[in-house]
């Protein structure tokens, strides 16, 4: 102890009392129902996060879980101390420091004037100038996006030290999930700088640790990995930040990541202002012996055996604090009829932002024009699908020093398994991403790597059904952060997912996830039929601030069509879809290689189809004019797609479609689709499960009853 810095020492102290003080301010309301929601006290477990946080730098950045706030405190209070905003022994805040309390204050009760606008709340705090990239609701979910934080520190690094690096804080409970463990062995294998903390406070919720491990010593999951390990009690900041300081050296000298195990205690149940006895899992006894070791003692007498306060004086400050922080908490309140307390009106969000920040406003693609293919010229060379899918990627790549690509096997195999990035891994060796099949841990680091604003991943699935592997990442990290974060971040990540259907490789490698993406606001679809397209879509993907999906048809890859793809620099943009052939008789709305299919289906059947390719699937981005304009003129509508029906992109457009143009039919909304099973194996039930032309020309002559030039009555007949 006598080795640290006494201006370090005190911070400790004072910062301990300060994040104990907000938590039983923030129990006390809990207690009056003023906290909307869970609230997870981190009261016993304050030692951990202060003493790792004072041993980082400010460029530094931390993530953490559902029980945060010491975490997201000890970070943001650590960032301000270095800004010269020390805390005085008077207890006196400093007014950045009650500035902070009252913002983290304002997101715990969901206000507007919280860090995220108050969607975070108490499970969600992110500042991200103190380096604070957020807490997170999901056990073990920002895991995976402190690996991407971690990686755009070391990328950035122009020396073989490294400036900054990453921790990642979680519970027990998370260090058997397994986004944790798959982001230990990406960590390792690729030496990122960053710190795995396992606060082992020995339950989840009310599970005791050695009812769900074989092996209690958590710090060993690190060794298993390749990973340094420490075990150090949570309950002493100075010895957690003795420990932290040997971690962060080595991750600072590029030998890679490193685990740190605190053993902490929660004084009080999962959630609200009982004690874990109270429901029984634990007894008031093992509490008491807990209570013995509490951090905020340990870290008051660390400072009066150093001589740098009396007890009186401490005693007089954790008053003072605590008195500062019920101050600054009652400034949200008003005294309701009755008596009770309430949220003032004032402080509440307008619920018309309740959709804002969703996603971005398109604002950057202002300068950026619309290209449509013009080709006219029959001595056009023919451009094969996959090709421009490679030659568009190193375009890409070669325009923008800030794209990479990862996915499995993409630097093998001469352009990875079906030859998409041919010809790259030679030419840009350190930004083509081989990846361990982990899907989970990295789509989570792309969207980290995202987050940070210096890179732009693009991310191959190996197929669409993958995406499954990674949901959590994809749907509830990548998806949500822009909003759930108040618009604080952005995430321009680019997935590319491969559509098997029809390649024989049975129900889990042949999945069309657009319905699956169109639940989840937060993304755009895009889904190219043909090379030009496909440049021109991916083009304007990697302009978005937006994760963009882009589907790929594996059917596609071997195709071939004449167009002129230039300099490959064309855009296509949101909103603009394509009109592949004009009609009269019906609107014909689809996508992938089912353009093809319904060009050819609308010839067989004789029927004036005007066949709308998509382009852009999303609710956002889809082209609505072009839709109602052609619908207005047919009065009949179908939607074409090959996959299961079930669970098809096709059922909320129809929804939408009868919201918006029920005047304008004159027919029910019909759907061509697949099956309700999964592809499976065997090609004749391959075939019989997915939809193709002679489905659409079914569809076009009996359900609809087009024939020709023919207008038969109405028949209301749903096609599969």
């Amino acid at each position: 102890m006598q080795s640290i810095n006494p201006d370090v020492l005190w911070s400790m102290y004072a910062h301990t009392a300060i994040v104990r003080a907000f938590e039983r301010s923030l129990i006390r309301v809990t207690s009056e129902g003023l906290v909307h929601g869970p609230m997870h006290s981190s009261i016993g477990q304050e030692g951990g996060a202060v003493g790792s946080a004072l041993a980082l730098e400010p460029g530094d950045t931390v993530n953490g879980t559902h029980r945060g706030h010491h975490q997201f405190l000890a970070k943001s209070l650590a960032y301000l101390g270095t800004k010269g905003h020390a805390i005085p022994s008077t207890g006196d805040l400093p007014e950045p420091i009650s500035g902070l309390l009252s913002q983290s204050y304002a997101e715990i009760l969901g206000l507007h004037s919280g860090f995220s606008l108050g969607r975070g709340g108490s499970m969600h705090l992110q500042w991200l100038e103190a380096g604070a990239l957020g807490t997170n609701a999901i056990v073990g979910g920002g895991i995976p996006f402190a690996a991407g934080s971690a990686w755009s520190q070391q990328l950035s690094s122009g020396t073989d030290r490294i400036d900054n690096v990453t921790v990642t804080y979680f519970g027990d409970g998370a260090a058997n999930i397994g986004s944790a463990l798959e982001t230990m062995n990406l960590a390792g294998a690729w030496k990122l700088p960053l710190c795995f903390f396992i606060e082992n406070n020995q339950y989840a919720v009310a599970t005791h640790i050695a009812e769900v491990t074989a092996e209690t010593r958590l710090s060993a999951r690190g060794q298993a990995f390749g990973i340094p390990s420490w075990k150090v009690d949570g309950m002493d900041p100075v010895a957690v930040y003795l420990a932290m300081r040997e971690a962060r050296e080595h991750m600072a000298t590029g030998q890679g990541p490193v685990l740190v195990e605190a053993d902490v205690y929660r004084f009080y149940h999962q959630s609200g202002a009982f004690a874990g006895s109270a429901f029984g899992y634990r007894t008031r006894d093992e509490e008491k012996q807990w209570k013995q070791r509490d951090p905020l003692v340990t870290a008051r007498n660390h400072v009066s055996q150093r001589g740098l306060a009396t007890e009186p004086d401490l005693q007089s400050f954790e008053a003072i604090v605590n008195q500062q922080c019920e101050a600054i908490l009652a400034g949200f309140f008003e005294t309701a009829t009755g008596g009770n307390r309430m949220i003032a009106e004032r402080f509440w969000p307008p619920t018309d932002l309740v959709d804002e920040h969703i996603r971005s406003d398109l604002s950057e693609l202002s300068g950026i024009t619309h290209q449509e293919d013009e080709t006219t010229d029959e001595t056009s060379a023919e451009v094969v699908y996959v090709d421009a899918v490679a030659r568009s990627l190193g375009n890409a790549l070669q325009r923008d020093p800030r794209i990479l690509l990862l996915g499995e096997d993409i630097h093998r195999l001469n352009g990875g398994t079906n030859g998409a990035t041919r010809g790259l891994s030679e030419q840009f060796p350190t930004r083509i991403i081989g990846t361990p099949i982990s899907e989970n841990g990295f789509v989570g680091a792309a969207g980290g790597l995202a987050m940070m604003g210096r890179y732009r991943p693009i991310v191959e699935f190996m197929f669409a059904d993958f995406v499954l592997v990674a949901a959590d990442q994809v749907f509830n990290q990548i998806g949500k952060a822009r909003h759930m974060f108040g618009g604080n971040v952005e995430m321009p990540v680019v997935v590319r997912a491969k559509v098997g259907i029809g390649s024989g490789y049975g129900s889990q490698h042949s999945m069309d996830p657009a319905g699956l993406f169109a639940m989840f606001p937060g993304w755009r679809i895009v889904a190219p039929s043909n090379p030009y397209d496909y440049v021109g879509l991916l083009n304007t993907a990697l302009e978005v601030n937006d994760p963009v999906l882009i589907l790929e048809q594996t059917e596609l890859y071997h195709a071939k069509q004449k167009c002129e793809l230039g300099s490959l620099d064309h855009h296509l943009l949101p909103g603009i879809a394509r009109v592949a052939r004009t009609g009269g008789e019906v609107t014909i709305l689809t996508y992938l290689n089912m353009v093809g299919e319904a060009l050819a289906a609308a010839d067989d059947a004789n029927v004036d189809a005007e066949v709308v390719d998509l382009r852009w699937l999303d609710r956002a981005s889809i082209d609505w004019d072009t839709i109602e304009t052609s619908i207005k003129k047919t009065n009949r509508v179908l939607i074409v797609e090959q996959g299961s029906y079930p669970s098809g992109y096709g059922a909320w457009l129809a929804d939408e479609i009868q919201r918006r143009l029920f005047d304008h039919l004159d027919h029910p909304v019909m759907r061509v689709a697949g099956g309700e099973a999964s592809p499976t194996i065997s090609r004749r039930l391959e075939r019989a499960a997915v939809a193709r032309r002679e489905e659409i020309v079914a569809a076009l002559q009996r359900d609809m009853d087009l024939a020709g030039d023919s207008r038969a009555p109405l028949k209301v007949v749903q096609s599969r």
